[in-house]
């Protein structure tokens, strides 16, 4: 099934205390991309500015990722974030944002994009998603991420999103931002009643879970000895988890399980070195074996 992605594509400088990493490749959409070639071809659909350097798509150069979609903008400048781990590994510091080309108007979906079966709304304004949502009508199964600023700024857009969609994807703390529970189950219960059939919440060093009105279903994180970056972890747990699901004929408690293994894996292969150099160490074979390593430490 053709799998669409819509969302950042950054230059990013990061700090951690394996020190320090200027002008990388970073973005929502470009660790989601990376992360589900994995397992099926990738359309992504994003915008950048005049000043993104020739080579930064070089990543995808040997990934089945059609950039069809990409758009540049001589006149605008590149999404940029400074951040830092410097002080705690599980939570990036922002030093300096410039949203530049992302705080205007979308990019355009290519016609031979339309008929895209599944969809994955990365992080951006849930106007801007619920556009994308509606140009893409041939879709079968939409998920999208969010994040605090747009759950704080945006709420109202945000829930009108969450009515056309099939799946959330958020961390523990816009979980409980957006549903006003401490408790990730009620947390999550409540999601669904908003509309979504499923919702995944990450946890970063303590897993994630998945919840559907038919399963819960609680998974832990890979034991990583050595992390280096985690920035694009959790874009590349949704890459991965959506990249296996559309090889699936339909969406079971099954696949979304094993999705969601998957996804786990993938981000372990990211946190382990700067941008996208973790990712690019992996192979579809050590994925599928570290995958079944993990299912061996939960098994009992």
């Amino acid at each position: 099934m053709s799998l669409l992605v819509t969302g950042s594509i950054g230059i990013d400088t990061v700090q951690t205390p394996h020190g320090t990493r200027q002008n990388v490749a970073g973005g929502s959409a470009i660790y989601f991309a990376y992360a589900a070639s994995f397992f099926t071809p990738v359309r992504l659909v994003g915008v950048v500015g005049g000043d993104c350097p020739a080579n930064f798509f070089d990543c995808f150069r040997d990934r089945p990722v059609d950039l069809a979609g990409l758009e540049r903008r001589d006149g605008s400048k590149t999404f940029r974030w400074h951040g830092s781990y410097v002080q705690d590994l599980n939570q990036a510091v922002t030093v300096e944002v410039d949203l530049n080309v992302l705080a205007e108007q979308a990019p355009k979906i290519p016609p031979a994009f339309c008929d895209s079966a599944i969809v994955f709304l990365a992080n951006t304004h849930p106007a801007l998603q619920r556009r994308m949502r509606r140009e893409l009508r041939s879709a079968r199964l939409v998920v999208a991420d969010t994040m605090n600023l747009w759950i704080t700024t945006q709420r109202d857009e945000l829930l009108a999103l969450l009515a056309e969609i099939d799946g959330l994807v958020l961390n523990d703390a816009e979980a409980r931002m957006l549903t006003e529970e401490s408790n990730l189950l009620l947390a999550a219960r409540k999601v669904l009643q908003w509309g979504p059939k499923f919702v995944v919440i990450k946890k970063g060093e303590h897993g994630s879970m998945l919840c559907s009105k038919s399963q819960t279903f609680l998974l832990p994180a890979w034991p990583a000895e050595r992390v280096v970056d985690p920035t694009g972890a959790g874009d590349s747990f949704a890459g991965g988890m959506m990249g296996y699901l559309s090889t699936q004929p339909k969406l079971t408690d099954a696949a979304l399980r094993t999705g969601c293994a998957l996804g786990t894996v993938v981000a372990s292969f990211t946190i382990a070195d700067f941008s996208l150099d973790g990712l690019a160490a992996a192979s579809r074979a050590l994925i599928d074996q570290r995958c079944g390593q993990l299912r061996e430490l939960v098994g009992f």
